[in-house]
């Protein structure tokens, strides 16, 4: 349990710093979502998936800790476009 705490926290932590600093560089607020779903979530299916199980043995193989790490690490996305938006409308105009 202590290590799912963990992992949530460090995905959280990890999508929000990459969605942070991609936003101040490219000064676009919701990149790092559409770059989880186009890019970093089928990246970890495809390294995951395992040949010999079924389409839906392929999916039904990843457990809760799984589900839940990539879900904090959405909600770090998010957080992040959230964080620059209210940055921007603060008057920073660095972010």
């Amino acid at each position: 349990m202590l290590q799912m705490l963990i992992a949530m926290m460090l995905f959280f932590v990890m999508m929000f710093g990459v969605g942070f600093i991609l936003n101040m560089l490219l000064k676009t607020t919701w990149f790092p979502v559409y770059l989880f779903f186009i890019v970093v979530l089928p990246l970890g299916i495809y390294y995951t998936w395992d040949d010999s199980l079924s389409f839906v043995g392929n999916f039904t193989a990843y457990t809760f800790v799984d589900i839940i790490t990539v879900i904090a690490a959405l909600i770090g996305a998010v957080v992040s476009g959230y964080t620059m938006r209210a940055l921007r409308r603060g008057g920073y105009r660095m972010f």
